[in-house]
């Protein structure tokens, strides 16, 4: 009798066991980002958020993007956060033109299908860019990619500062050229590493750099983003991307992935990574001290 009673006991014990542990296996998220600053910043955020809510994170950073993509394909990394013109171009091989909504819904349809759900866009946008050192845009009176190409058509007195794969891709300075009606001269387009870009327009070696629009080297060093008014640049709304199953088995997640999503725009990101690139603060402080100041988490 005392044997069956403690035999029972014992499953009862394990049983109970097996439920805690199940439940902590739910709980546990594993998040992942890419090689740069920006992307370091927004999967520290996204840890520090997911552990304030009572989730164990396995934070999975330094990734290169394919190899990021991939992992999550194959339910290694449950979270990140992507590009909707990456996803568009690079993983599902569209080529057509489309405007940020139509790649939103897009990428969304497709990768449903690869048992992927994307959540709310955040309102920031990093994608390609050229931008300008703000007392010389001023003083040309230039605000637009139109207003640079109506100078360079006048002047074409502008050297731009390039990196290779922008100036030969068969997306980039050509039909760049061809959708605004002007044509930097070949001597004045100045080919370069791309985080050389920057330093070269700093130093006034050039007058026009292609920058991606949400690096914190923009606002540190006081350049002016051209509108593209004319829509060529396509759309990398960056965006919280889960893996569906998870997401089913704890529908709460998108509420706080959202919430961040909400939080993030072109304004706040390259400060963000200004912080970190040109400040040299540590990515887990400048994203402790956002959450705080957001009401994401607690002070």
């Amino acid at each position: 009798m005392l044997y069956r009673k403690f035999a029972k006991l014992l499953g009862l014990t394990i049983l109970a066991g097996s439920v805690i542990g199940a439940a902590q296996a739910e709980s546990k998220v594993v998040v992942g980002g890419k090689k740069f600053t920006e992307q370091q910043i927004v999967a520290e955020m996204t840890a520090q958020l997911l552990r304030s809510a009572g989730y164990t994170v396995d934070k999975r950073p330094d990734l290169g993007s394919s190899v990021l993509r991939a992992a999550q394909e194959n339910g290694q990394v449950d979270v990140y956060w992507e590009y909707t013109g990456t996803s568009l171009v690079i993983y599902n091989g569209v080529k057509e033109h489309l405007n940020p909504e139509q790649t939103y819904e897009r990428v969304k349809t497709l990768d449903a299908e690869k048992g992927l759900t994307w959540l709310t866009p955040s309102k920031a946008n990093n994608t390609y860019a050229l931008a300008m050192q703000q007392d010389v845009a001023k003083k040309e009176g230039i605000v637009s990619i139109s207003d640079l190409a109506k100078k360079v058509r006048e002047k074409g007195e502008y050297k731009f500062a390039s990196n290779a794969e922008f100036y030969s891709r068969p997306d980039g300075l050509r039909p760049l050229q061809d959708t605004y009606d002007f044509q930097f001269p070949r001597k004045d387009v100045i080919r370069m590493d791309g985080g050389l870009t920057y330093q070269a327009l700093k130093d006034g070696q050039v007058e026009v750099a292609l920058v991606l629009s949400t690096d914190g080297r923009i606002p540190a060093f006081k350049f002016i983003v051209l509108k593209d008014d004319k829509g060529f640049f396509p759309s990398y709304a960056l965006t919280p991307v889960i893996r569906t199953q998870v997401l089913n088995s704890d529908p709460k997640l998108a509420t706080l992935l959202n919430s961040l999503s909400a939080k993030l725009d072109d304004t706040t990101l390259p400060l963000l990574n200004s912080r970190v690139d040109v400040g040299r603060e540590s990515i887990e402080v400048v994203a402790r001290d956002f959450l705080k100041s957001n009401g994401l988490v607690q002070q």
